[in-house]
Parts: structure tokens; C-alpha cells; sequence
């Protein structure tokens, strides 16, 4: 019913297609039209996760239910950052599930398989960002245990950034 794999180079068209509907649905509102247009041109193509992917230190994955991609994580090991005091930690730079499907529980799934390899390869925890208007995010994390531990500006064009919470979650 479920599954979950690493994406390889072969997966940047099908990435691009659903990171460009996911964002638009968790933030497609949080900046003018054109601006948003414009990241997604820019940082969702295809080539940009070609670049990605061919990164070893990112490592991104597939979240399949009922033969339908619906999700996908980016997670990279041991990105330090100035607000953590150790170095041994996973950075969650995304983690999507298309609208109609976050009803099932198909996210913490994706979410805890995240952790589950961060923990194996030795990690103290896992840090993110997320929009400060994206409450249903903030609530699913602080369930998780993630504290709020700072503030970063999320840069969506020259003229326009979004306010995200730095959070942290140890193990």
C-alpha cells in the first residue's frame, strides 16, 4: 500500500512535478504570484534536482501510496548550524505530502522513516525551518517534540522573504 524509497537522478522530472504542487499548496499564498512563480522556476526544475541529487551528502525519498507518488523528504547528516551546539545533526530541509493525502497519516510515516535514519547513522538530532504561518506544520512538529530554538528569513525572491521558526528536535 506504502512505500518509501531513495530517489535517484532518474526521479528529478517526477520531483520537480510534485515539489512545484506541494509548494504551492503550503505556500502559495505566503508571497505574490510572481514571485512564487519565480522560485519555482528557479529552485523546482528538474536541473536544480539533478544538482541535488547528484549531491551524496542529500538524501532525498519517494513517498509512494497505492502506486501514486505522493510525498517526498530531503534530508543531509551533520549540518551544524549556529543555534545547536553539537555538529552530529540532521538538517530536514523538506518534507511534502500532496493536500488530499495528509488525512492519512502518510506524512509522520515519512517524517519517522526520516528519523529512523538519522538515528542510524549516529545523529543527536534533527533541526528544521518552517513558515510561521504554516500552523498545521508548526502543530505537527511540536507534537514530534521539536522546540522552537530560533528564526531564519526564508528568501522566495529579491523582494520577498517569509518568517520561518528554527526547531530542534534531540534524541
Amino acid at each position: 500500500m506504502t512505500s518509501t524509497i531513495k530517489a535517484t537522478l532518474n526521479d528529478a522530472e517526477q520531483l520537480s512535478v510534485l515539489a512545484s504542487k506541494t509548494f504551492l499548496e503550503s505556500h502559495g499564498h505566503s508571497a505574490p504570484q510572481k514571485d512564487i512563480d519565480n522560485y519555482i522556476s528557479l529552485k523546482l526544475n528538474p536541473e536544480a534536482f539533478k544538482e541535488e541529487l547528484n549531491d551524496s551528502n542529500n538524501m532525498f525519498y519517494l513517498l509512494h501510496f497505492k502506486n501514486q507518488l505522493v510525498g517526498y523528504s530531503k534530508i543531509t547528516l551533520n549540518v551544524a548550524t549556529k543555534n545547536i551546539p553539537f555538529n552530529n545533526v540532521t538538517k530536514l530541509e523538506r518534507l511534502y505530502l500532496l493536500e488530499s493525502h495528509q488525512d492519512l497519516k502518510l506524512g509522520l510515516m515519512l517524517f519517522n522513516f526520516n528519523i529512523e535514519i538519522s538515528k542510524k547513522h549516529n545523529q543527536s538530532g534533527i533541526w528544521l525551518y518552517t513558515w510561521i504561518k504554516n500552523k498545521k506544520a508548526i502543530k505537527f512538529y511540536e507534537k514530534a517534540g521539536f522546540k522552537i530554538i530560533g528564526h531564519y528569513d526564508f528568501k522566495i525572491s529579491e523582494s520577498h522573504s517569509n518568517p520561518n521558526h528554527q526547531m530542534l528536535l534531540t534524541y
